[in-house]
Formats: C-alpha cells, sequence, structure tokens
C-alpha cells in the first residue's frame, strides 16, 4: 500500500477562510467518504449516516478557526474522531428515544458498542484515510494505463491473486503483470506525494 500522508496543518489553516474552495474540495474529497464510511460502521442506516456526516462537515466548518495545530492537544484526526464519535452517539441517543422502527437496528447495544475515542475508534479513522486517499490517487491515475494493465495491478497488489493465474486470464505474460503492478504503484506513490505537496 502506498504511504499516506498526515493531514496537512496548512490545509487545516486554509479551512479557516471559507472562500479558499480548493481547501475545501481537496478536504471534501478526502473526509466526507471517511467520515461516512466510519458512521456506517456503527449501524447506522445509509440516509441517515448522510445526515450525520453533514453534521460533522458543518461542525468543522463552525470550529475549525478553534482547532490548533499544537501536539499536546492531539491531532486533526483525533479531534475529528471526537467530533464524529459525539455526533453519532447523539444520533443514536436520539434515536432510541423516538425510534422510527427501521427493522435492523438496535440502538442501546449500538450506542453501547462504540468504543472510547482514543482507541478503536482513532484506529479506525488511520485504516479509513489510508483507503480513502489510496481510492483518491488510484480515481485519478486510472485513465493513465491500458484496462489490462490496471486489472493486473489491481487483482495481484490489492486483491492479492497470483500473477501467473492473472496473466492466464488477462491473456498477458507474468512478466507484464509485474511491470504492470510496479509501474502503478509507483504512479500511485507519486500521486500522494503530489497530493502532500497540494496540501503544503
Amino acid at each position: 500500500m502506498t504511504p499516506v500522508p498526515e493531514t496537512r496543518p496548512s490545509l487545516l489553516l486554509r479551512l479557516r477562510d471559507v472562500r479558499d474552495q480548493q481547501a475545501w474540495s481537496t478536504f471534501l474529497e478526502i473526509y466526507q467518504p471517511l467520515i461516512y464510511r466510519v458512521i456506517r460502521q456503527r449501524r447506522v442506516q445509509d440516509a441517515d449516516a448522510r445526515e450525520v456526516t453533514q453534521e460533522v462537515l458543518l461542525a468543522v466548518a463552525n470550529s475549525i478557526d478553534q482547532w490548533e495545530a499544537d501536539p499536546q492537544r492531539g491531532t486533526f484526526r483525533g479531534w475529528l474522531t471526537t467530533i464524529t464519535r459525539n455526533l453519532v452517539v447523539n444520533f443514536l441517543i436520539k434515536q432510541s428515544r423516538h425510534p422510527r422502527g427501521s427493522g435492523d437496528s438496535d440502538f442501546r447495544r449500538g450506542l453501547e458498542s462504540l468504543p472510547a475515542p482514543a482507541g478503536d475508534e482513532s484506529e479506525l479513522f488511520d485504516v479509513e484515510e489510508r483507503r480513502q486517499i489510496f481510492r483518491w490517487a488510484a480515481e485519478r491515475i486510472r485513465p493513465e494505463f491500458r484496462e489490462s494493465n490496471w486489472e493486473a495491478f489491481w487483482r495481484t497488489a490489492v486483491e492479492g491473486q497470483g500473477a501467473i493465474e492473472v496473466a492466464r486470464e488477462l491473456g498477458i505474460s507474468p512478466g507484464l503483470v509485474y511491470v504492470s503492478r510496479n509501474r502503478i504503484m509507483k504512479r500511485l506513490r507519486d500521486k500522494v506525494v503530489e497530493f502532500r505537496r497540494l496540501n503544503d
């Protein structure tokens, strides 16, 4: 997997300017799907997860000017994790008081299963952030490669299939599978570095 940059302090400082559309666009591209997936993993239905995601983003927009890049006070991810967790807890409490009869949610059990912010939840955000940045980079570089090369990369590097089996199924040589995988991995790393530079 490609190396994942930390959330750049300069990007976060730029978010304080609501007119900085590039900063907000980059932030939303990475964090909106990440927040949504974290919320969905807490057994919140799709429409509700989208609503809570918007509440998290609104909370970030309203309070980003109060966040300081200070190791003593914790990371941005920790701050975002706390906001997300608190809003999910608020949503689950509200739903347990006024259930809508979804048929697939036990809100009290869901509420009790939520980990403390400094534990598993923070790790979950880290994993989801890595995945989202990988998706972001992959979407941007995919058009640069032939479909067979991309398929060879994806099936071997992401899905973990054997190169010989993939080569046989795609009708290409195993050497081309290895070359495709290496070239695309290098391009992914370059794209992540570009992401870092854009947000410095």
